[in-house]
């Protein structure tokens, strides 16, 4: 049976099980990566990243056309095994891995483009680690109604498109949040079509501090469950914050997950408003695993 040399990592506890196939030799079936990804029988993570070049995966050619510099892909998969489009911690410990393992290398002030199935995504190196610039954002999902284990009512949530889907979910106090049931998968009204990340958000009194606005934040993962943390969540949540305290809201904010701390900026671009996350990405241990 094959031998697979993996890495494990993790950016603020948000951990995934990391293998380099740069030409695409390895193909792994939705069931072999959740037996990977499980946290009784496999190496277990809330993903697996598989380092492969653009041009060797169809999902890649798109990556290409967009940035003929996206050298390569992050072929992300949920812990169940299914596809996704992007994960903001993800790609920062995937960044990493790239040029721990010699496959890139990025100086002080340089940018690597990464190819993901949401698009190119840009990351620099920064004072906490690394920063991804995660592109354009939309309010897109609606304001669906959502039920959660051990909040006594549907709460209104709102949608957000950050490469991928989430709800995020404003709580009114600490208790609320950690009261949360998040092993049971919270129920949308609607069910958005292809699922959502789903956000549990609760402001900081005082919600700005110098210049910099805070929130707590849990979350369920579609694919994975509840994670420690989740990168785009992190930028969804504050993006949702920022639009519901209105005008004279801060664009830089500081999200705190129970992994630890995430850094959200929001600026104008030329084609729009962008928004980037910034925190640690840990290589934690190697070894090799019979698939």
């Amino acid at each position: 049976m094959p031998e697979l040399h993996f890495t494990k990592g993790h950016g603020t506890g948000n951990d995934f099980v990391f293998f380099a196939d740069p030409d695409g030799d390895i193909d792994l079936t939705p069931a072999q990566l959740a037996a990977i990804a499980d946290r009784h029988f496999g190496v277990g993570g809330d993903g697996i990243i598989r380092a492969i070049r653009s041009k060797n995966l169809p999902d890649g050619s798109a990556s290409l056309a967009e940035d003929e510099s996206a050298e390569w892909f992050m072929d992300y998969h949920n812990a169940d095994g299914s596809p996704s489009e992007m994960c903001g911690n993800g790609i920062r410990v995937y960044a990493k891995f790239l040029i721990e393992n010699g496959l890139v290398e990025l100086g002080d002030g340089e940018t690597l483009a990464i190819g993901t199935r949401g698009g190119v995504r840009d990351v620099q190196r920064n004072a906490s680690g690394f920063q991804v610039d995660l592109g354009r954002w939309s309010l897109d999902g609606g304001e669906p109604l959502v039920r959660a284990k051990n909040l006594q009512v549907a709460r209104p949530g709102l949608g957000i498109n950050i490469g991928n889907p989430h709800v995020v979910v404003a709580l009114s106090s600490d208790d609320e949040l950690e009261s949360a049931d998040l092993t049971f998968i919270p129920v949308l009204e609607p069910e958005p079509p292809l699922g959502a990340n789903i956000e549990f958000v609760v402001p900081s009194d005082p919600l700005v501090k110098d210049g910099v606005g805070r929130i707590r934040m849990r979350v369920h993962e579609r694919g994975s469950g509840e994670t420690l943390s989740c990168g785009t969540g992190a930028a969804a949540a504050a993006l949702a914050t920022r639009y519901w305290a209105g005008t004279g809201a801060p664009n830089q904010w500081r999200v705190e997950v129970p992994g630890g701390s995430l850094g959200v900026r929001m600026w104008a671009a030329e084609d729009g408003e962008h928004v980037s996350l910034s925190g640690p990405a840990e290589l934690v241990f190697e070894g090799d695993l019979t698939i």
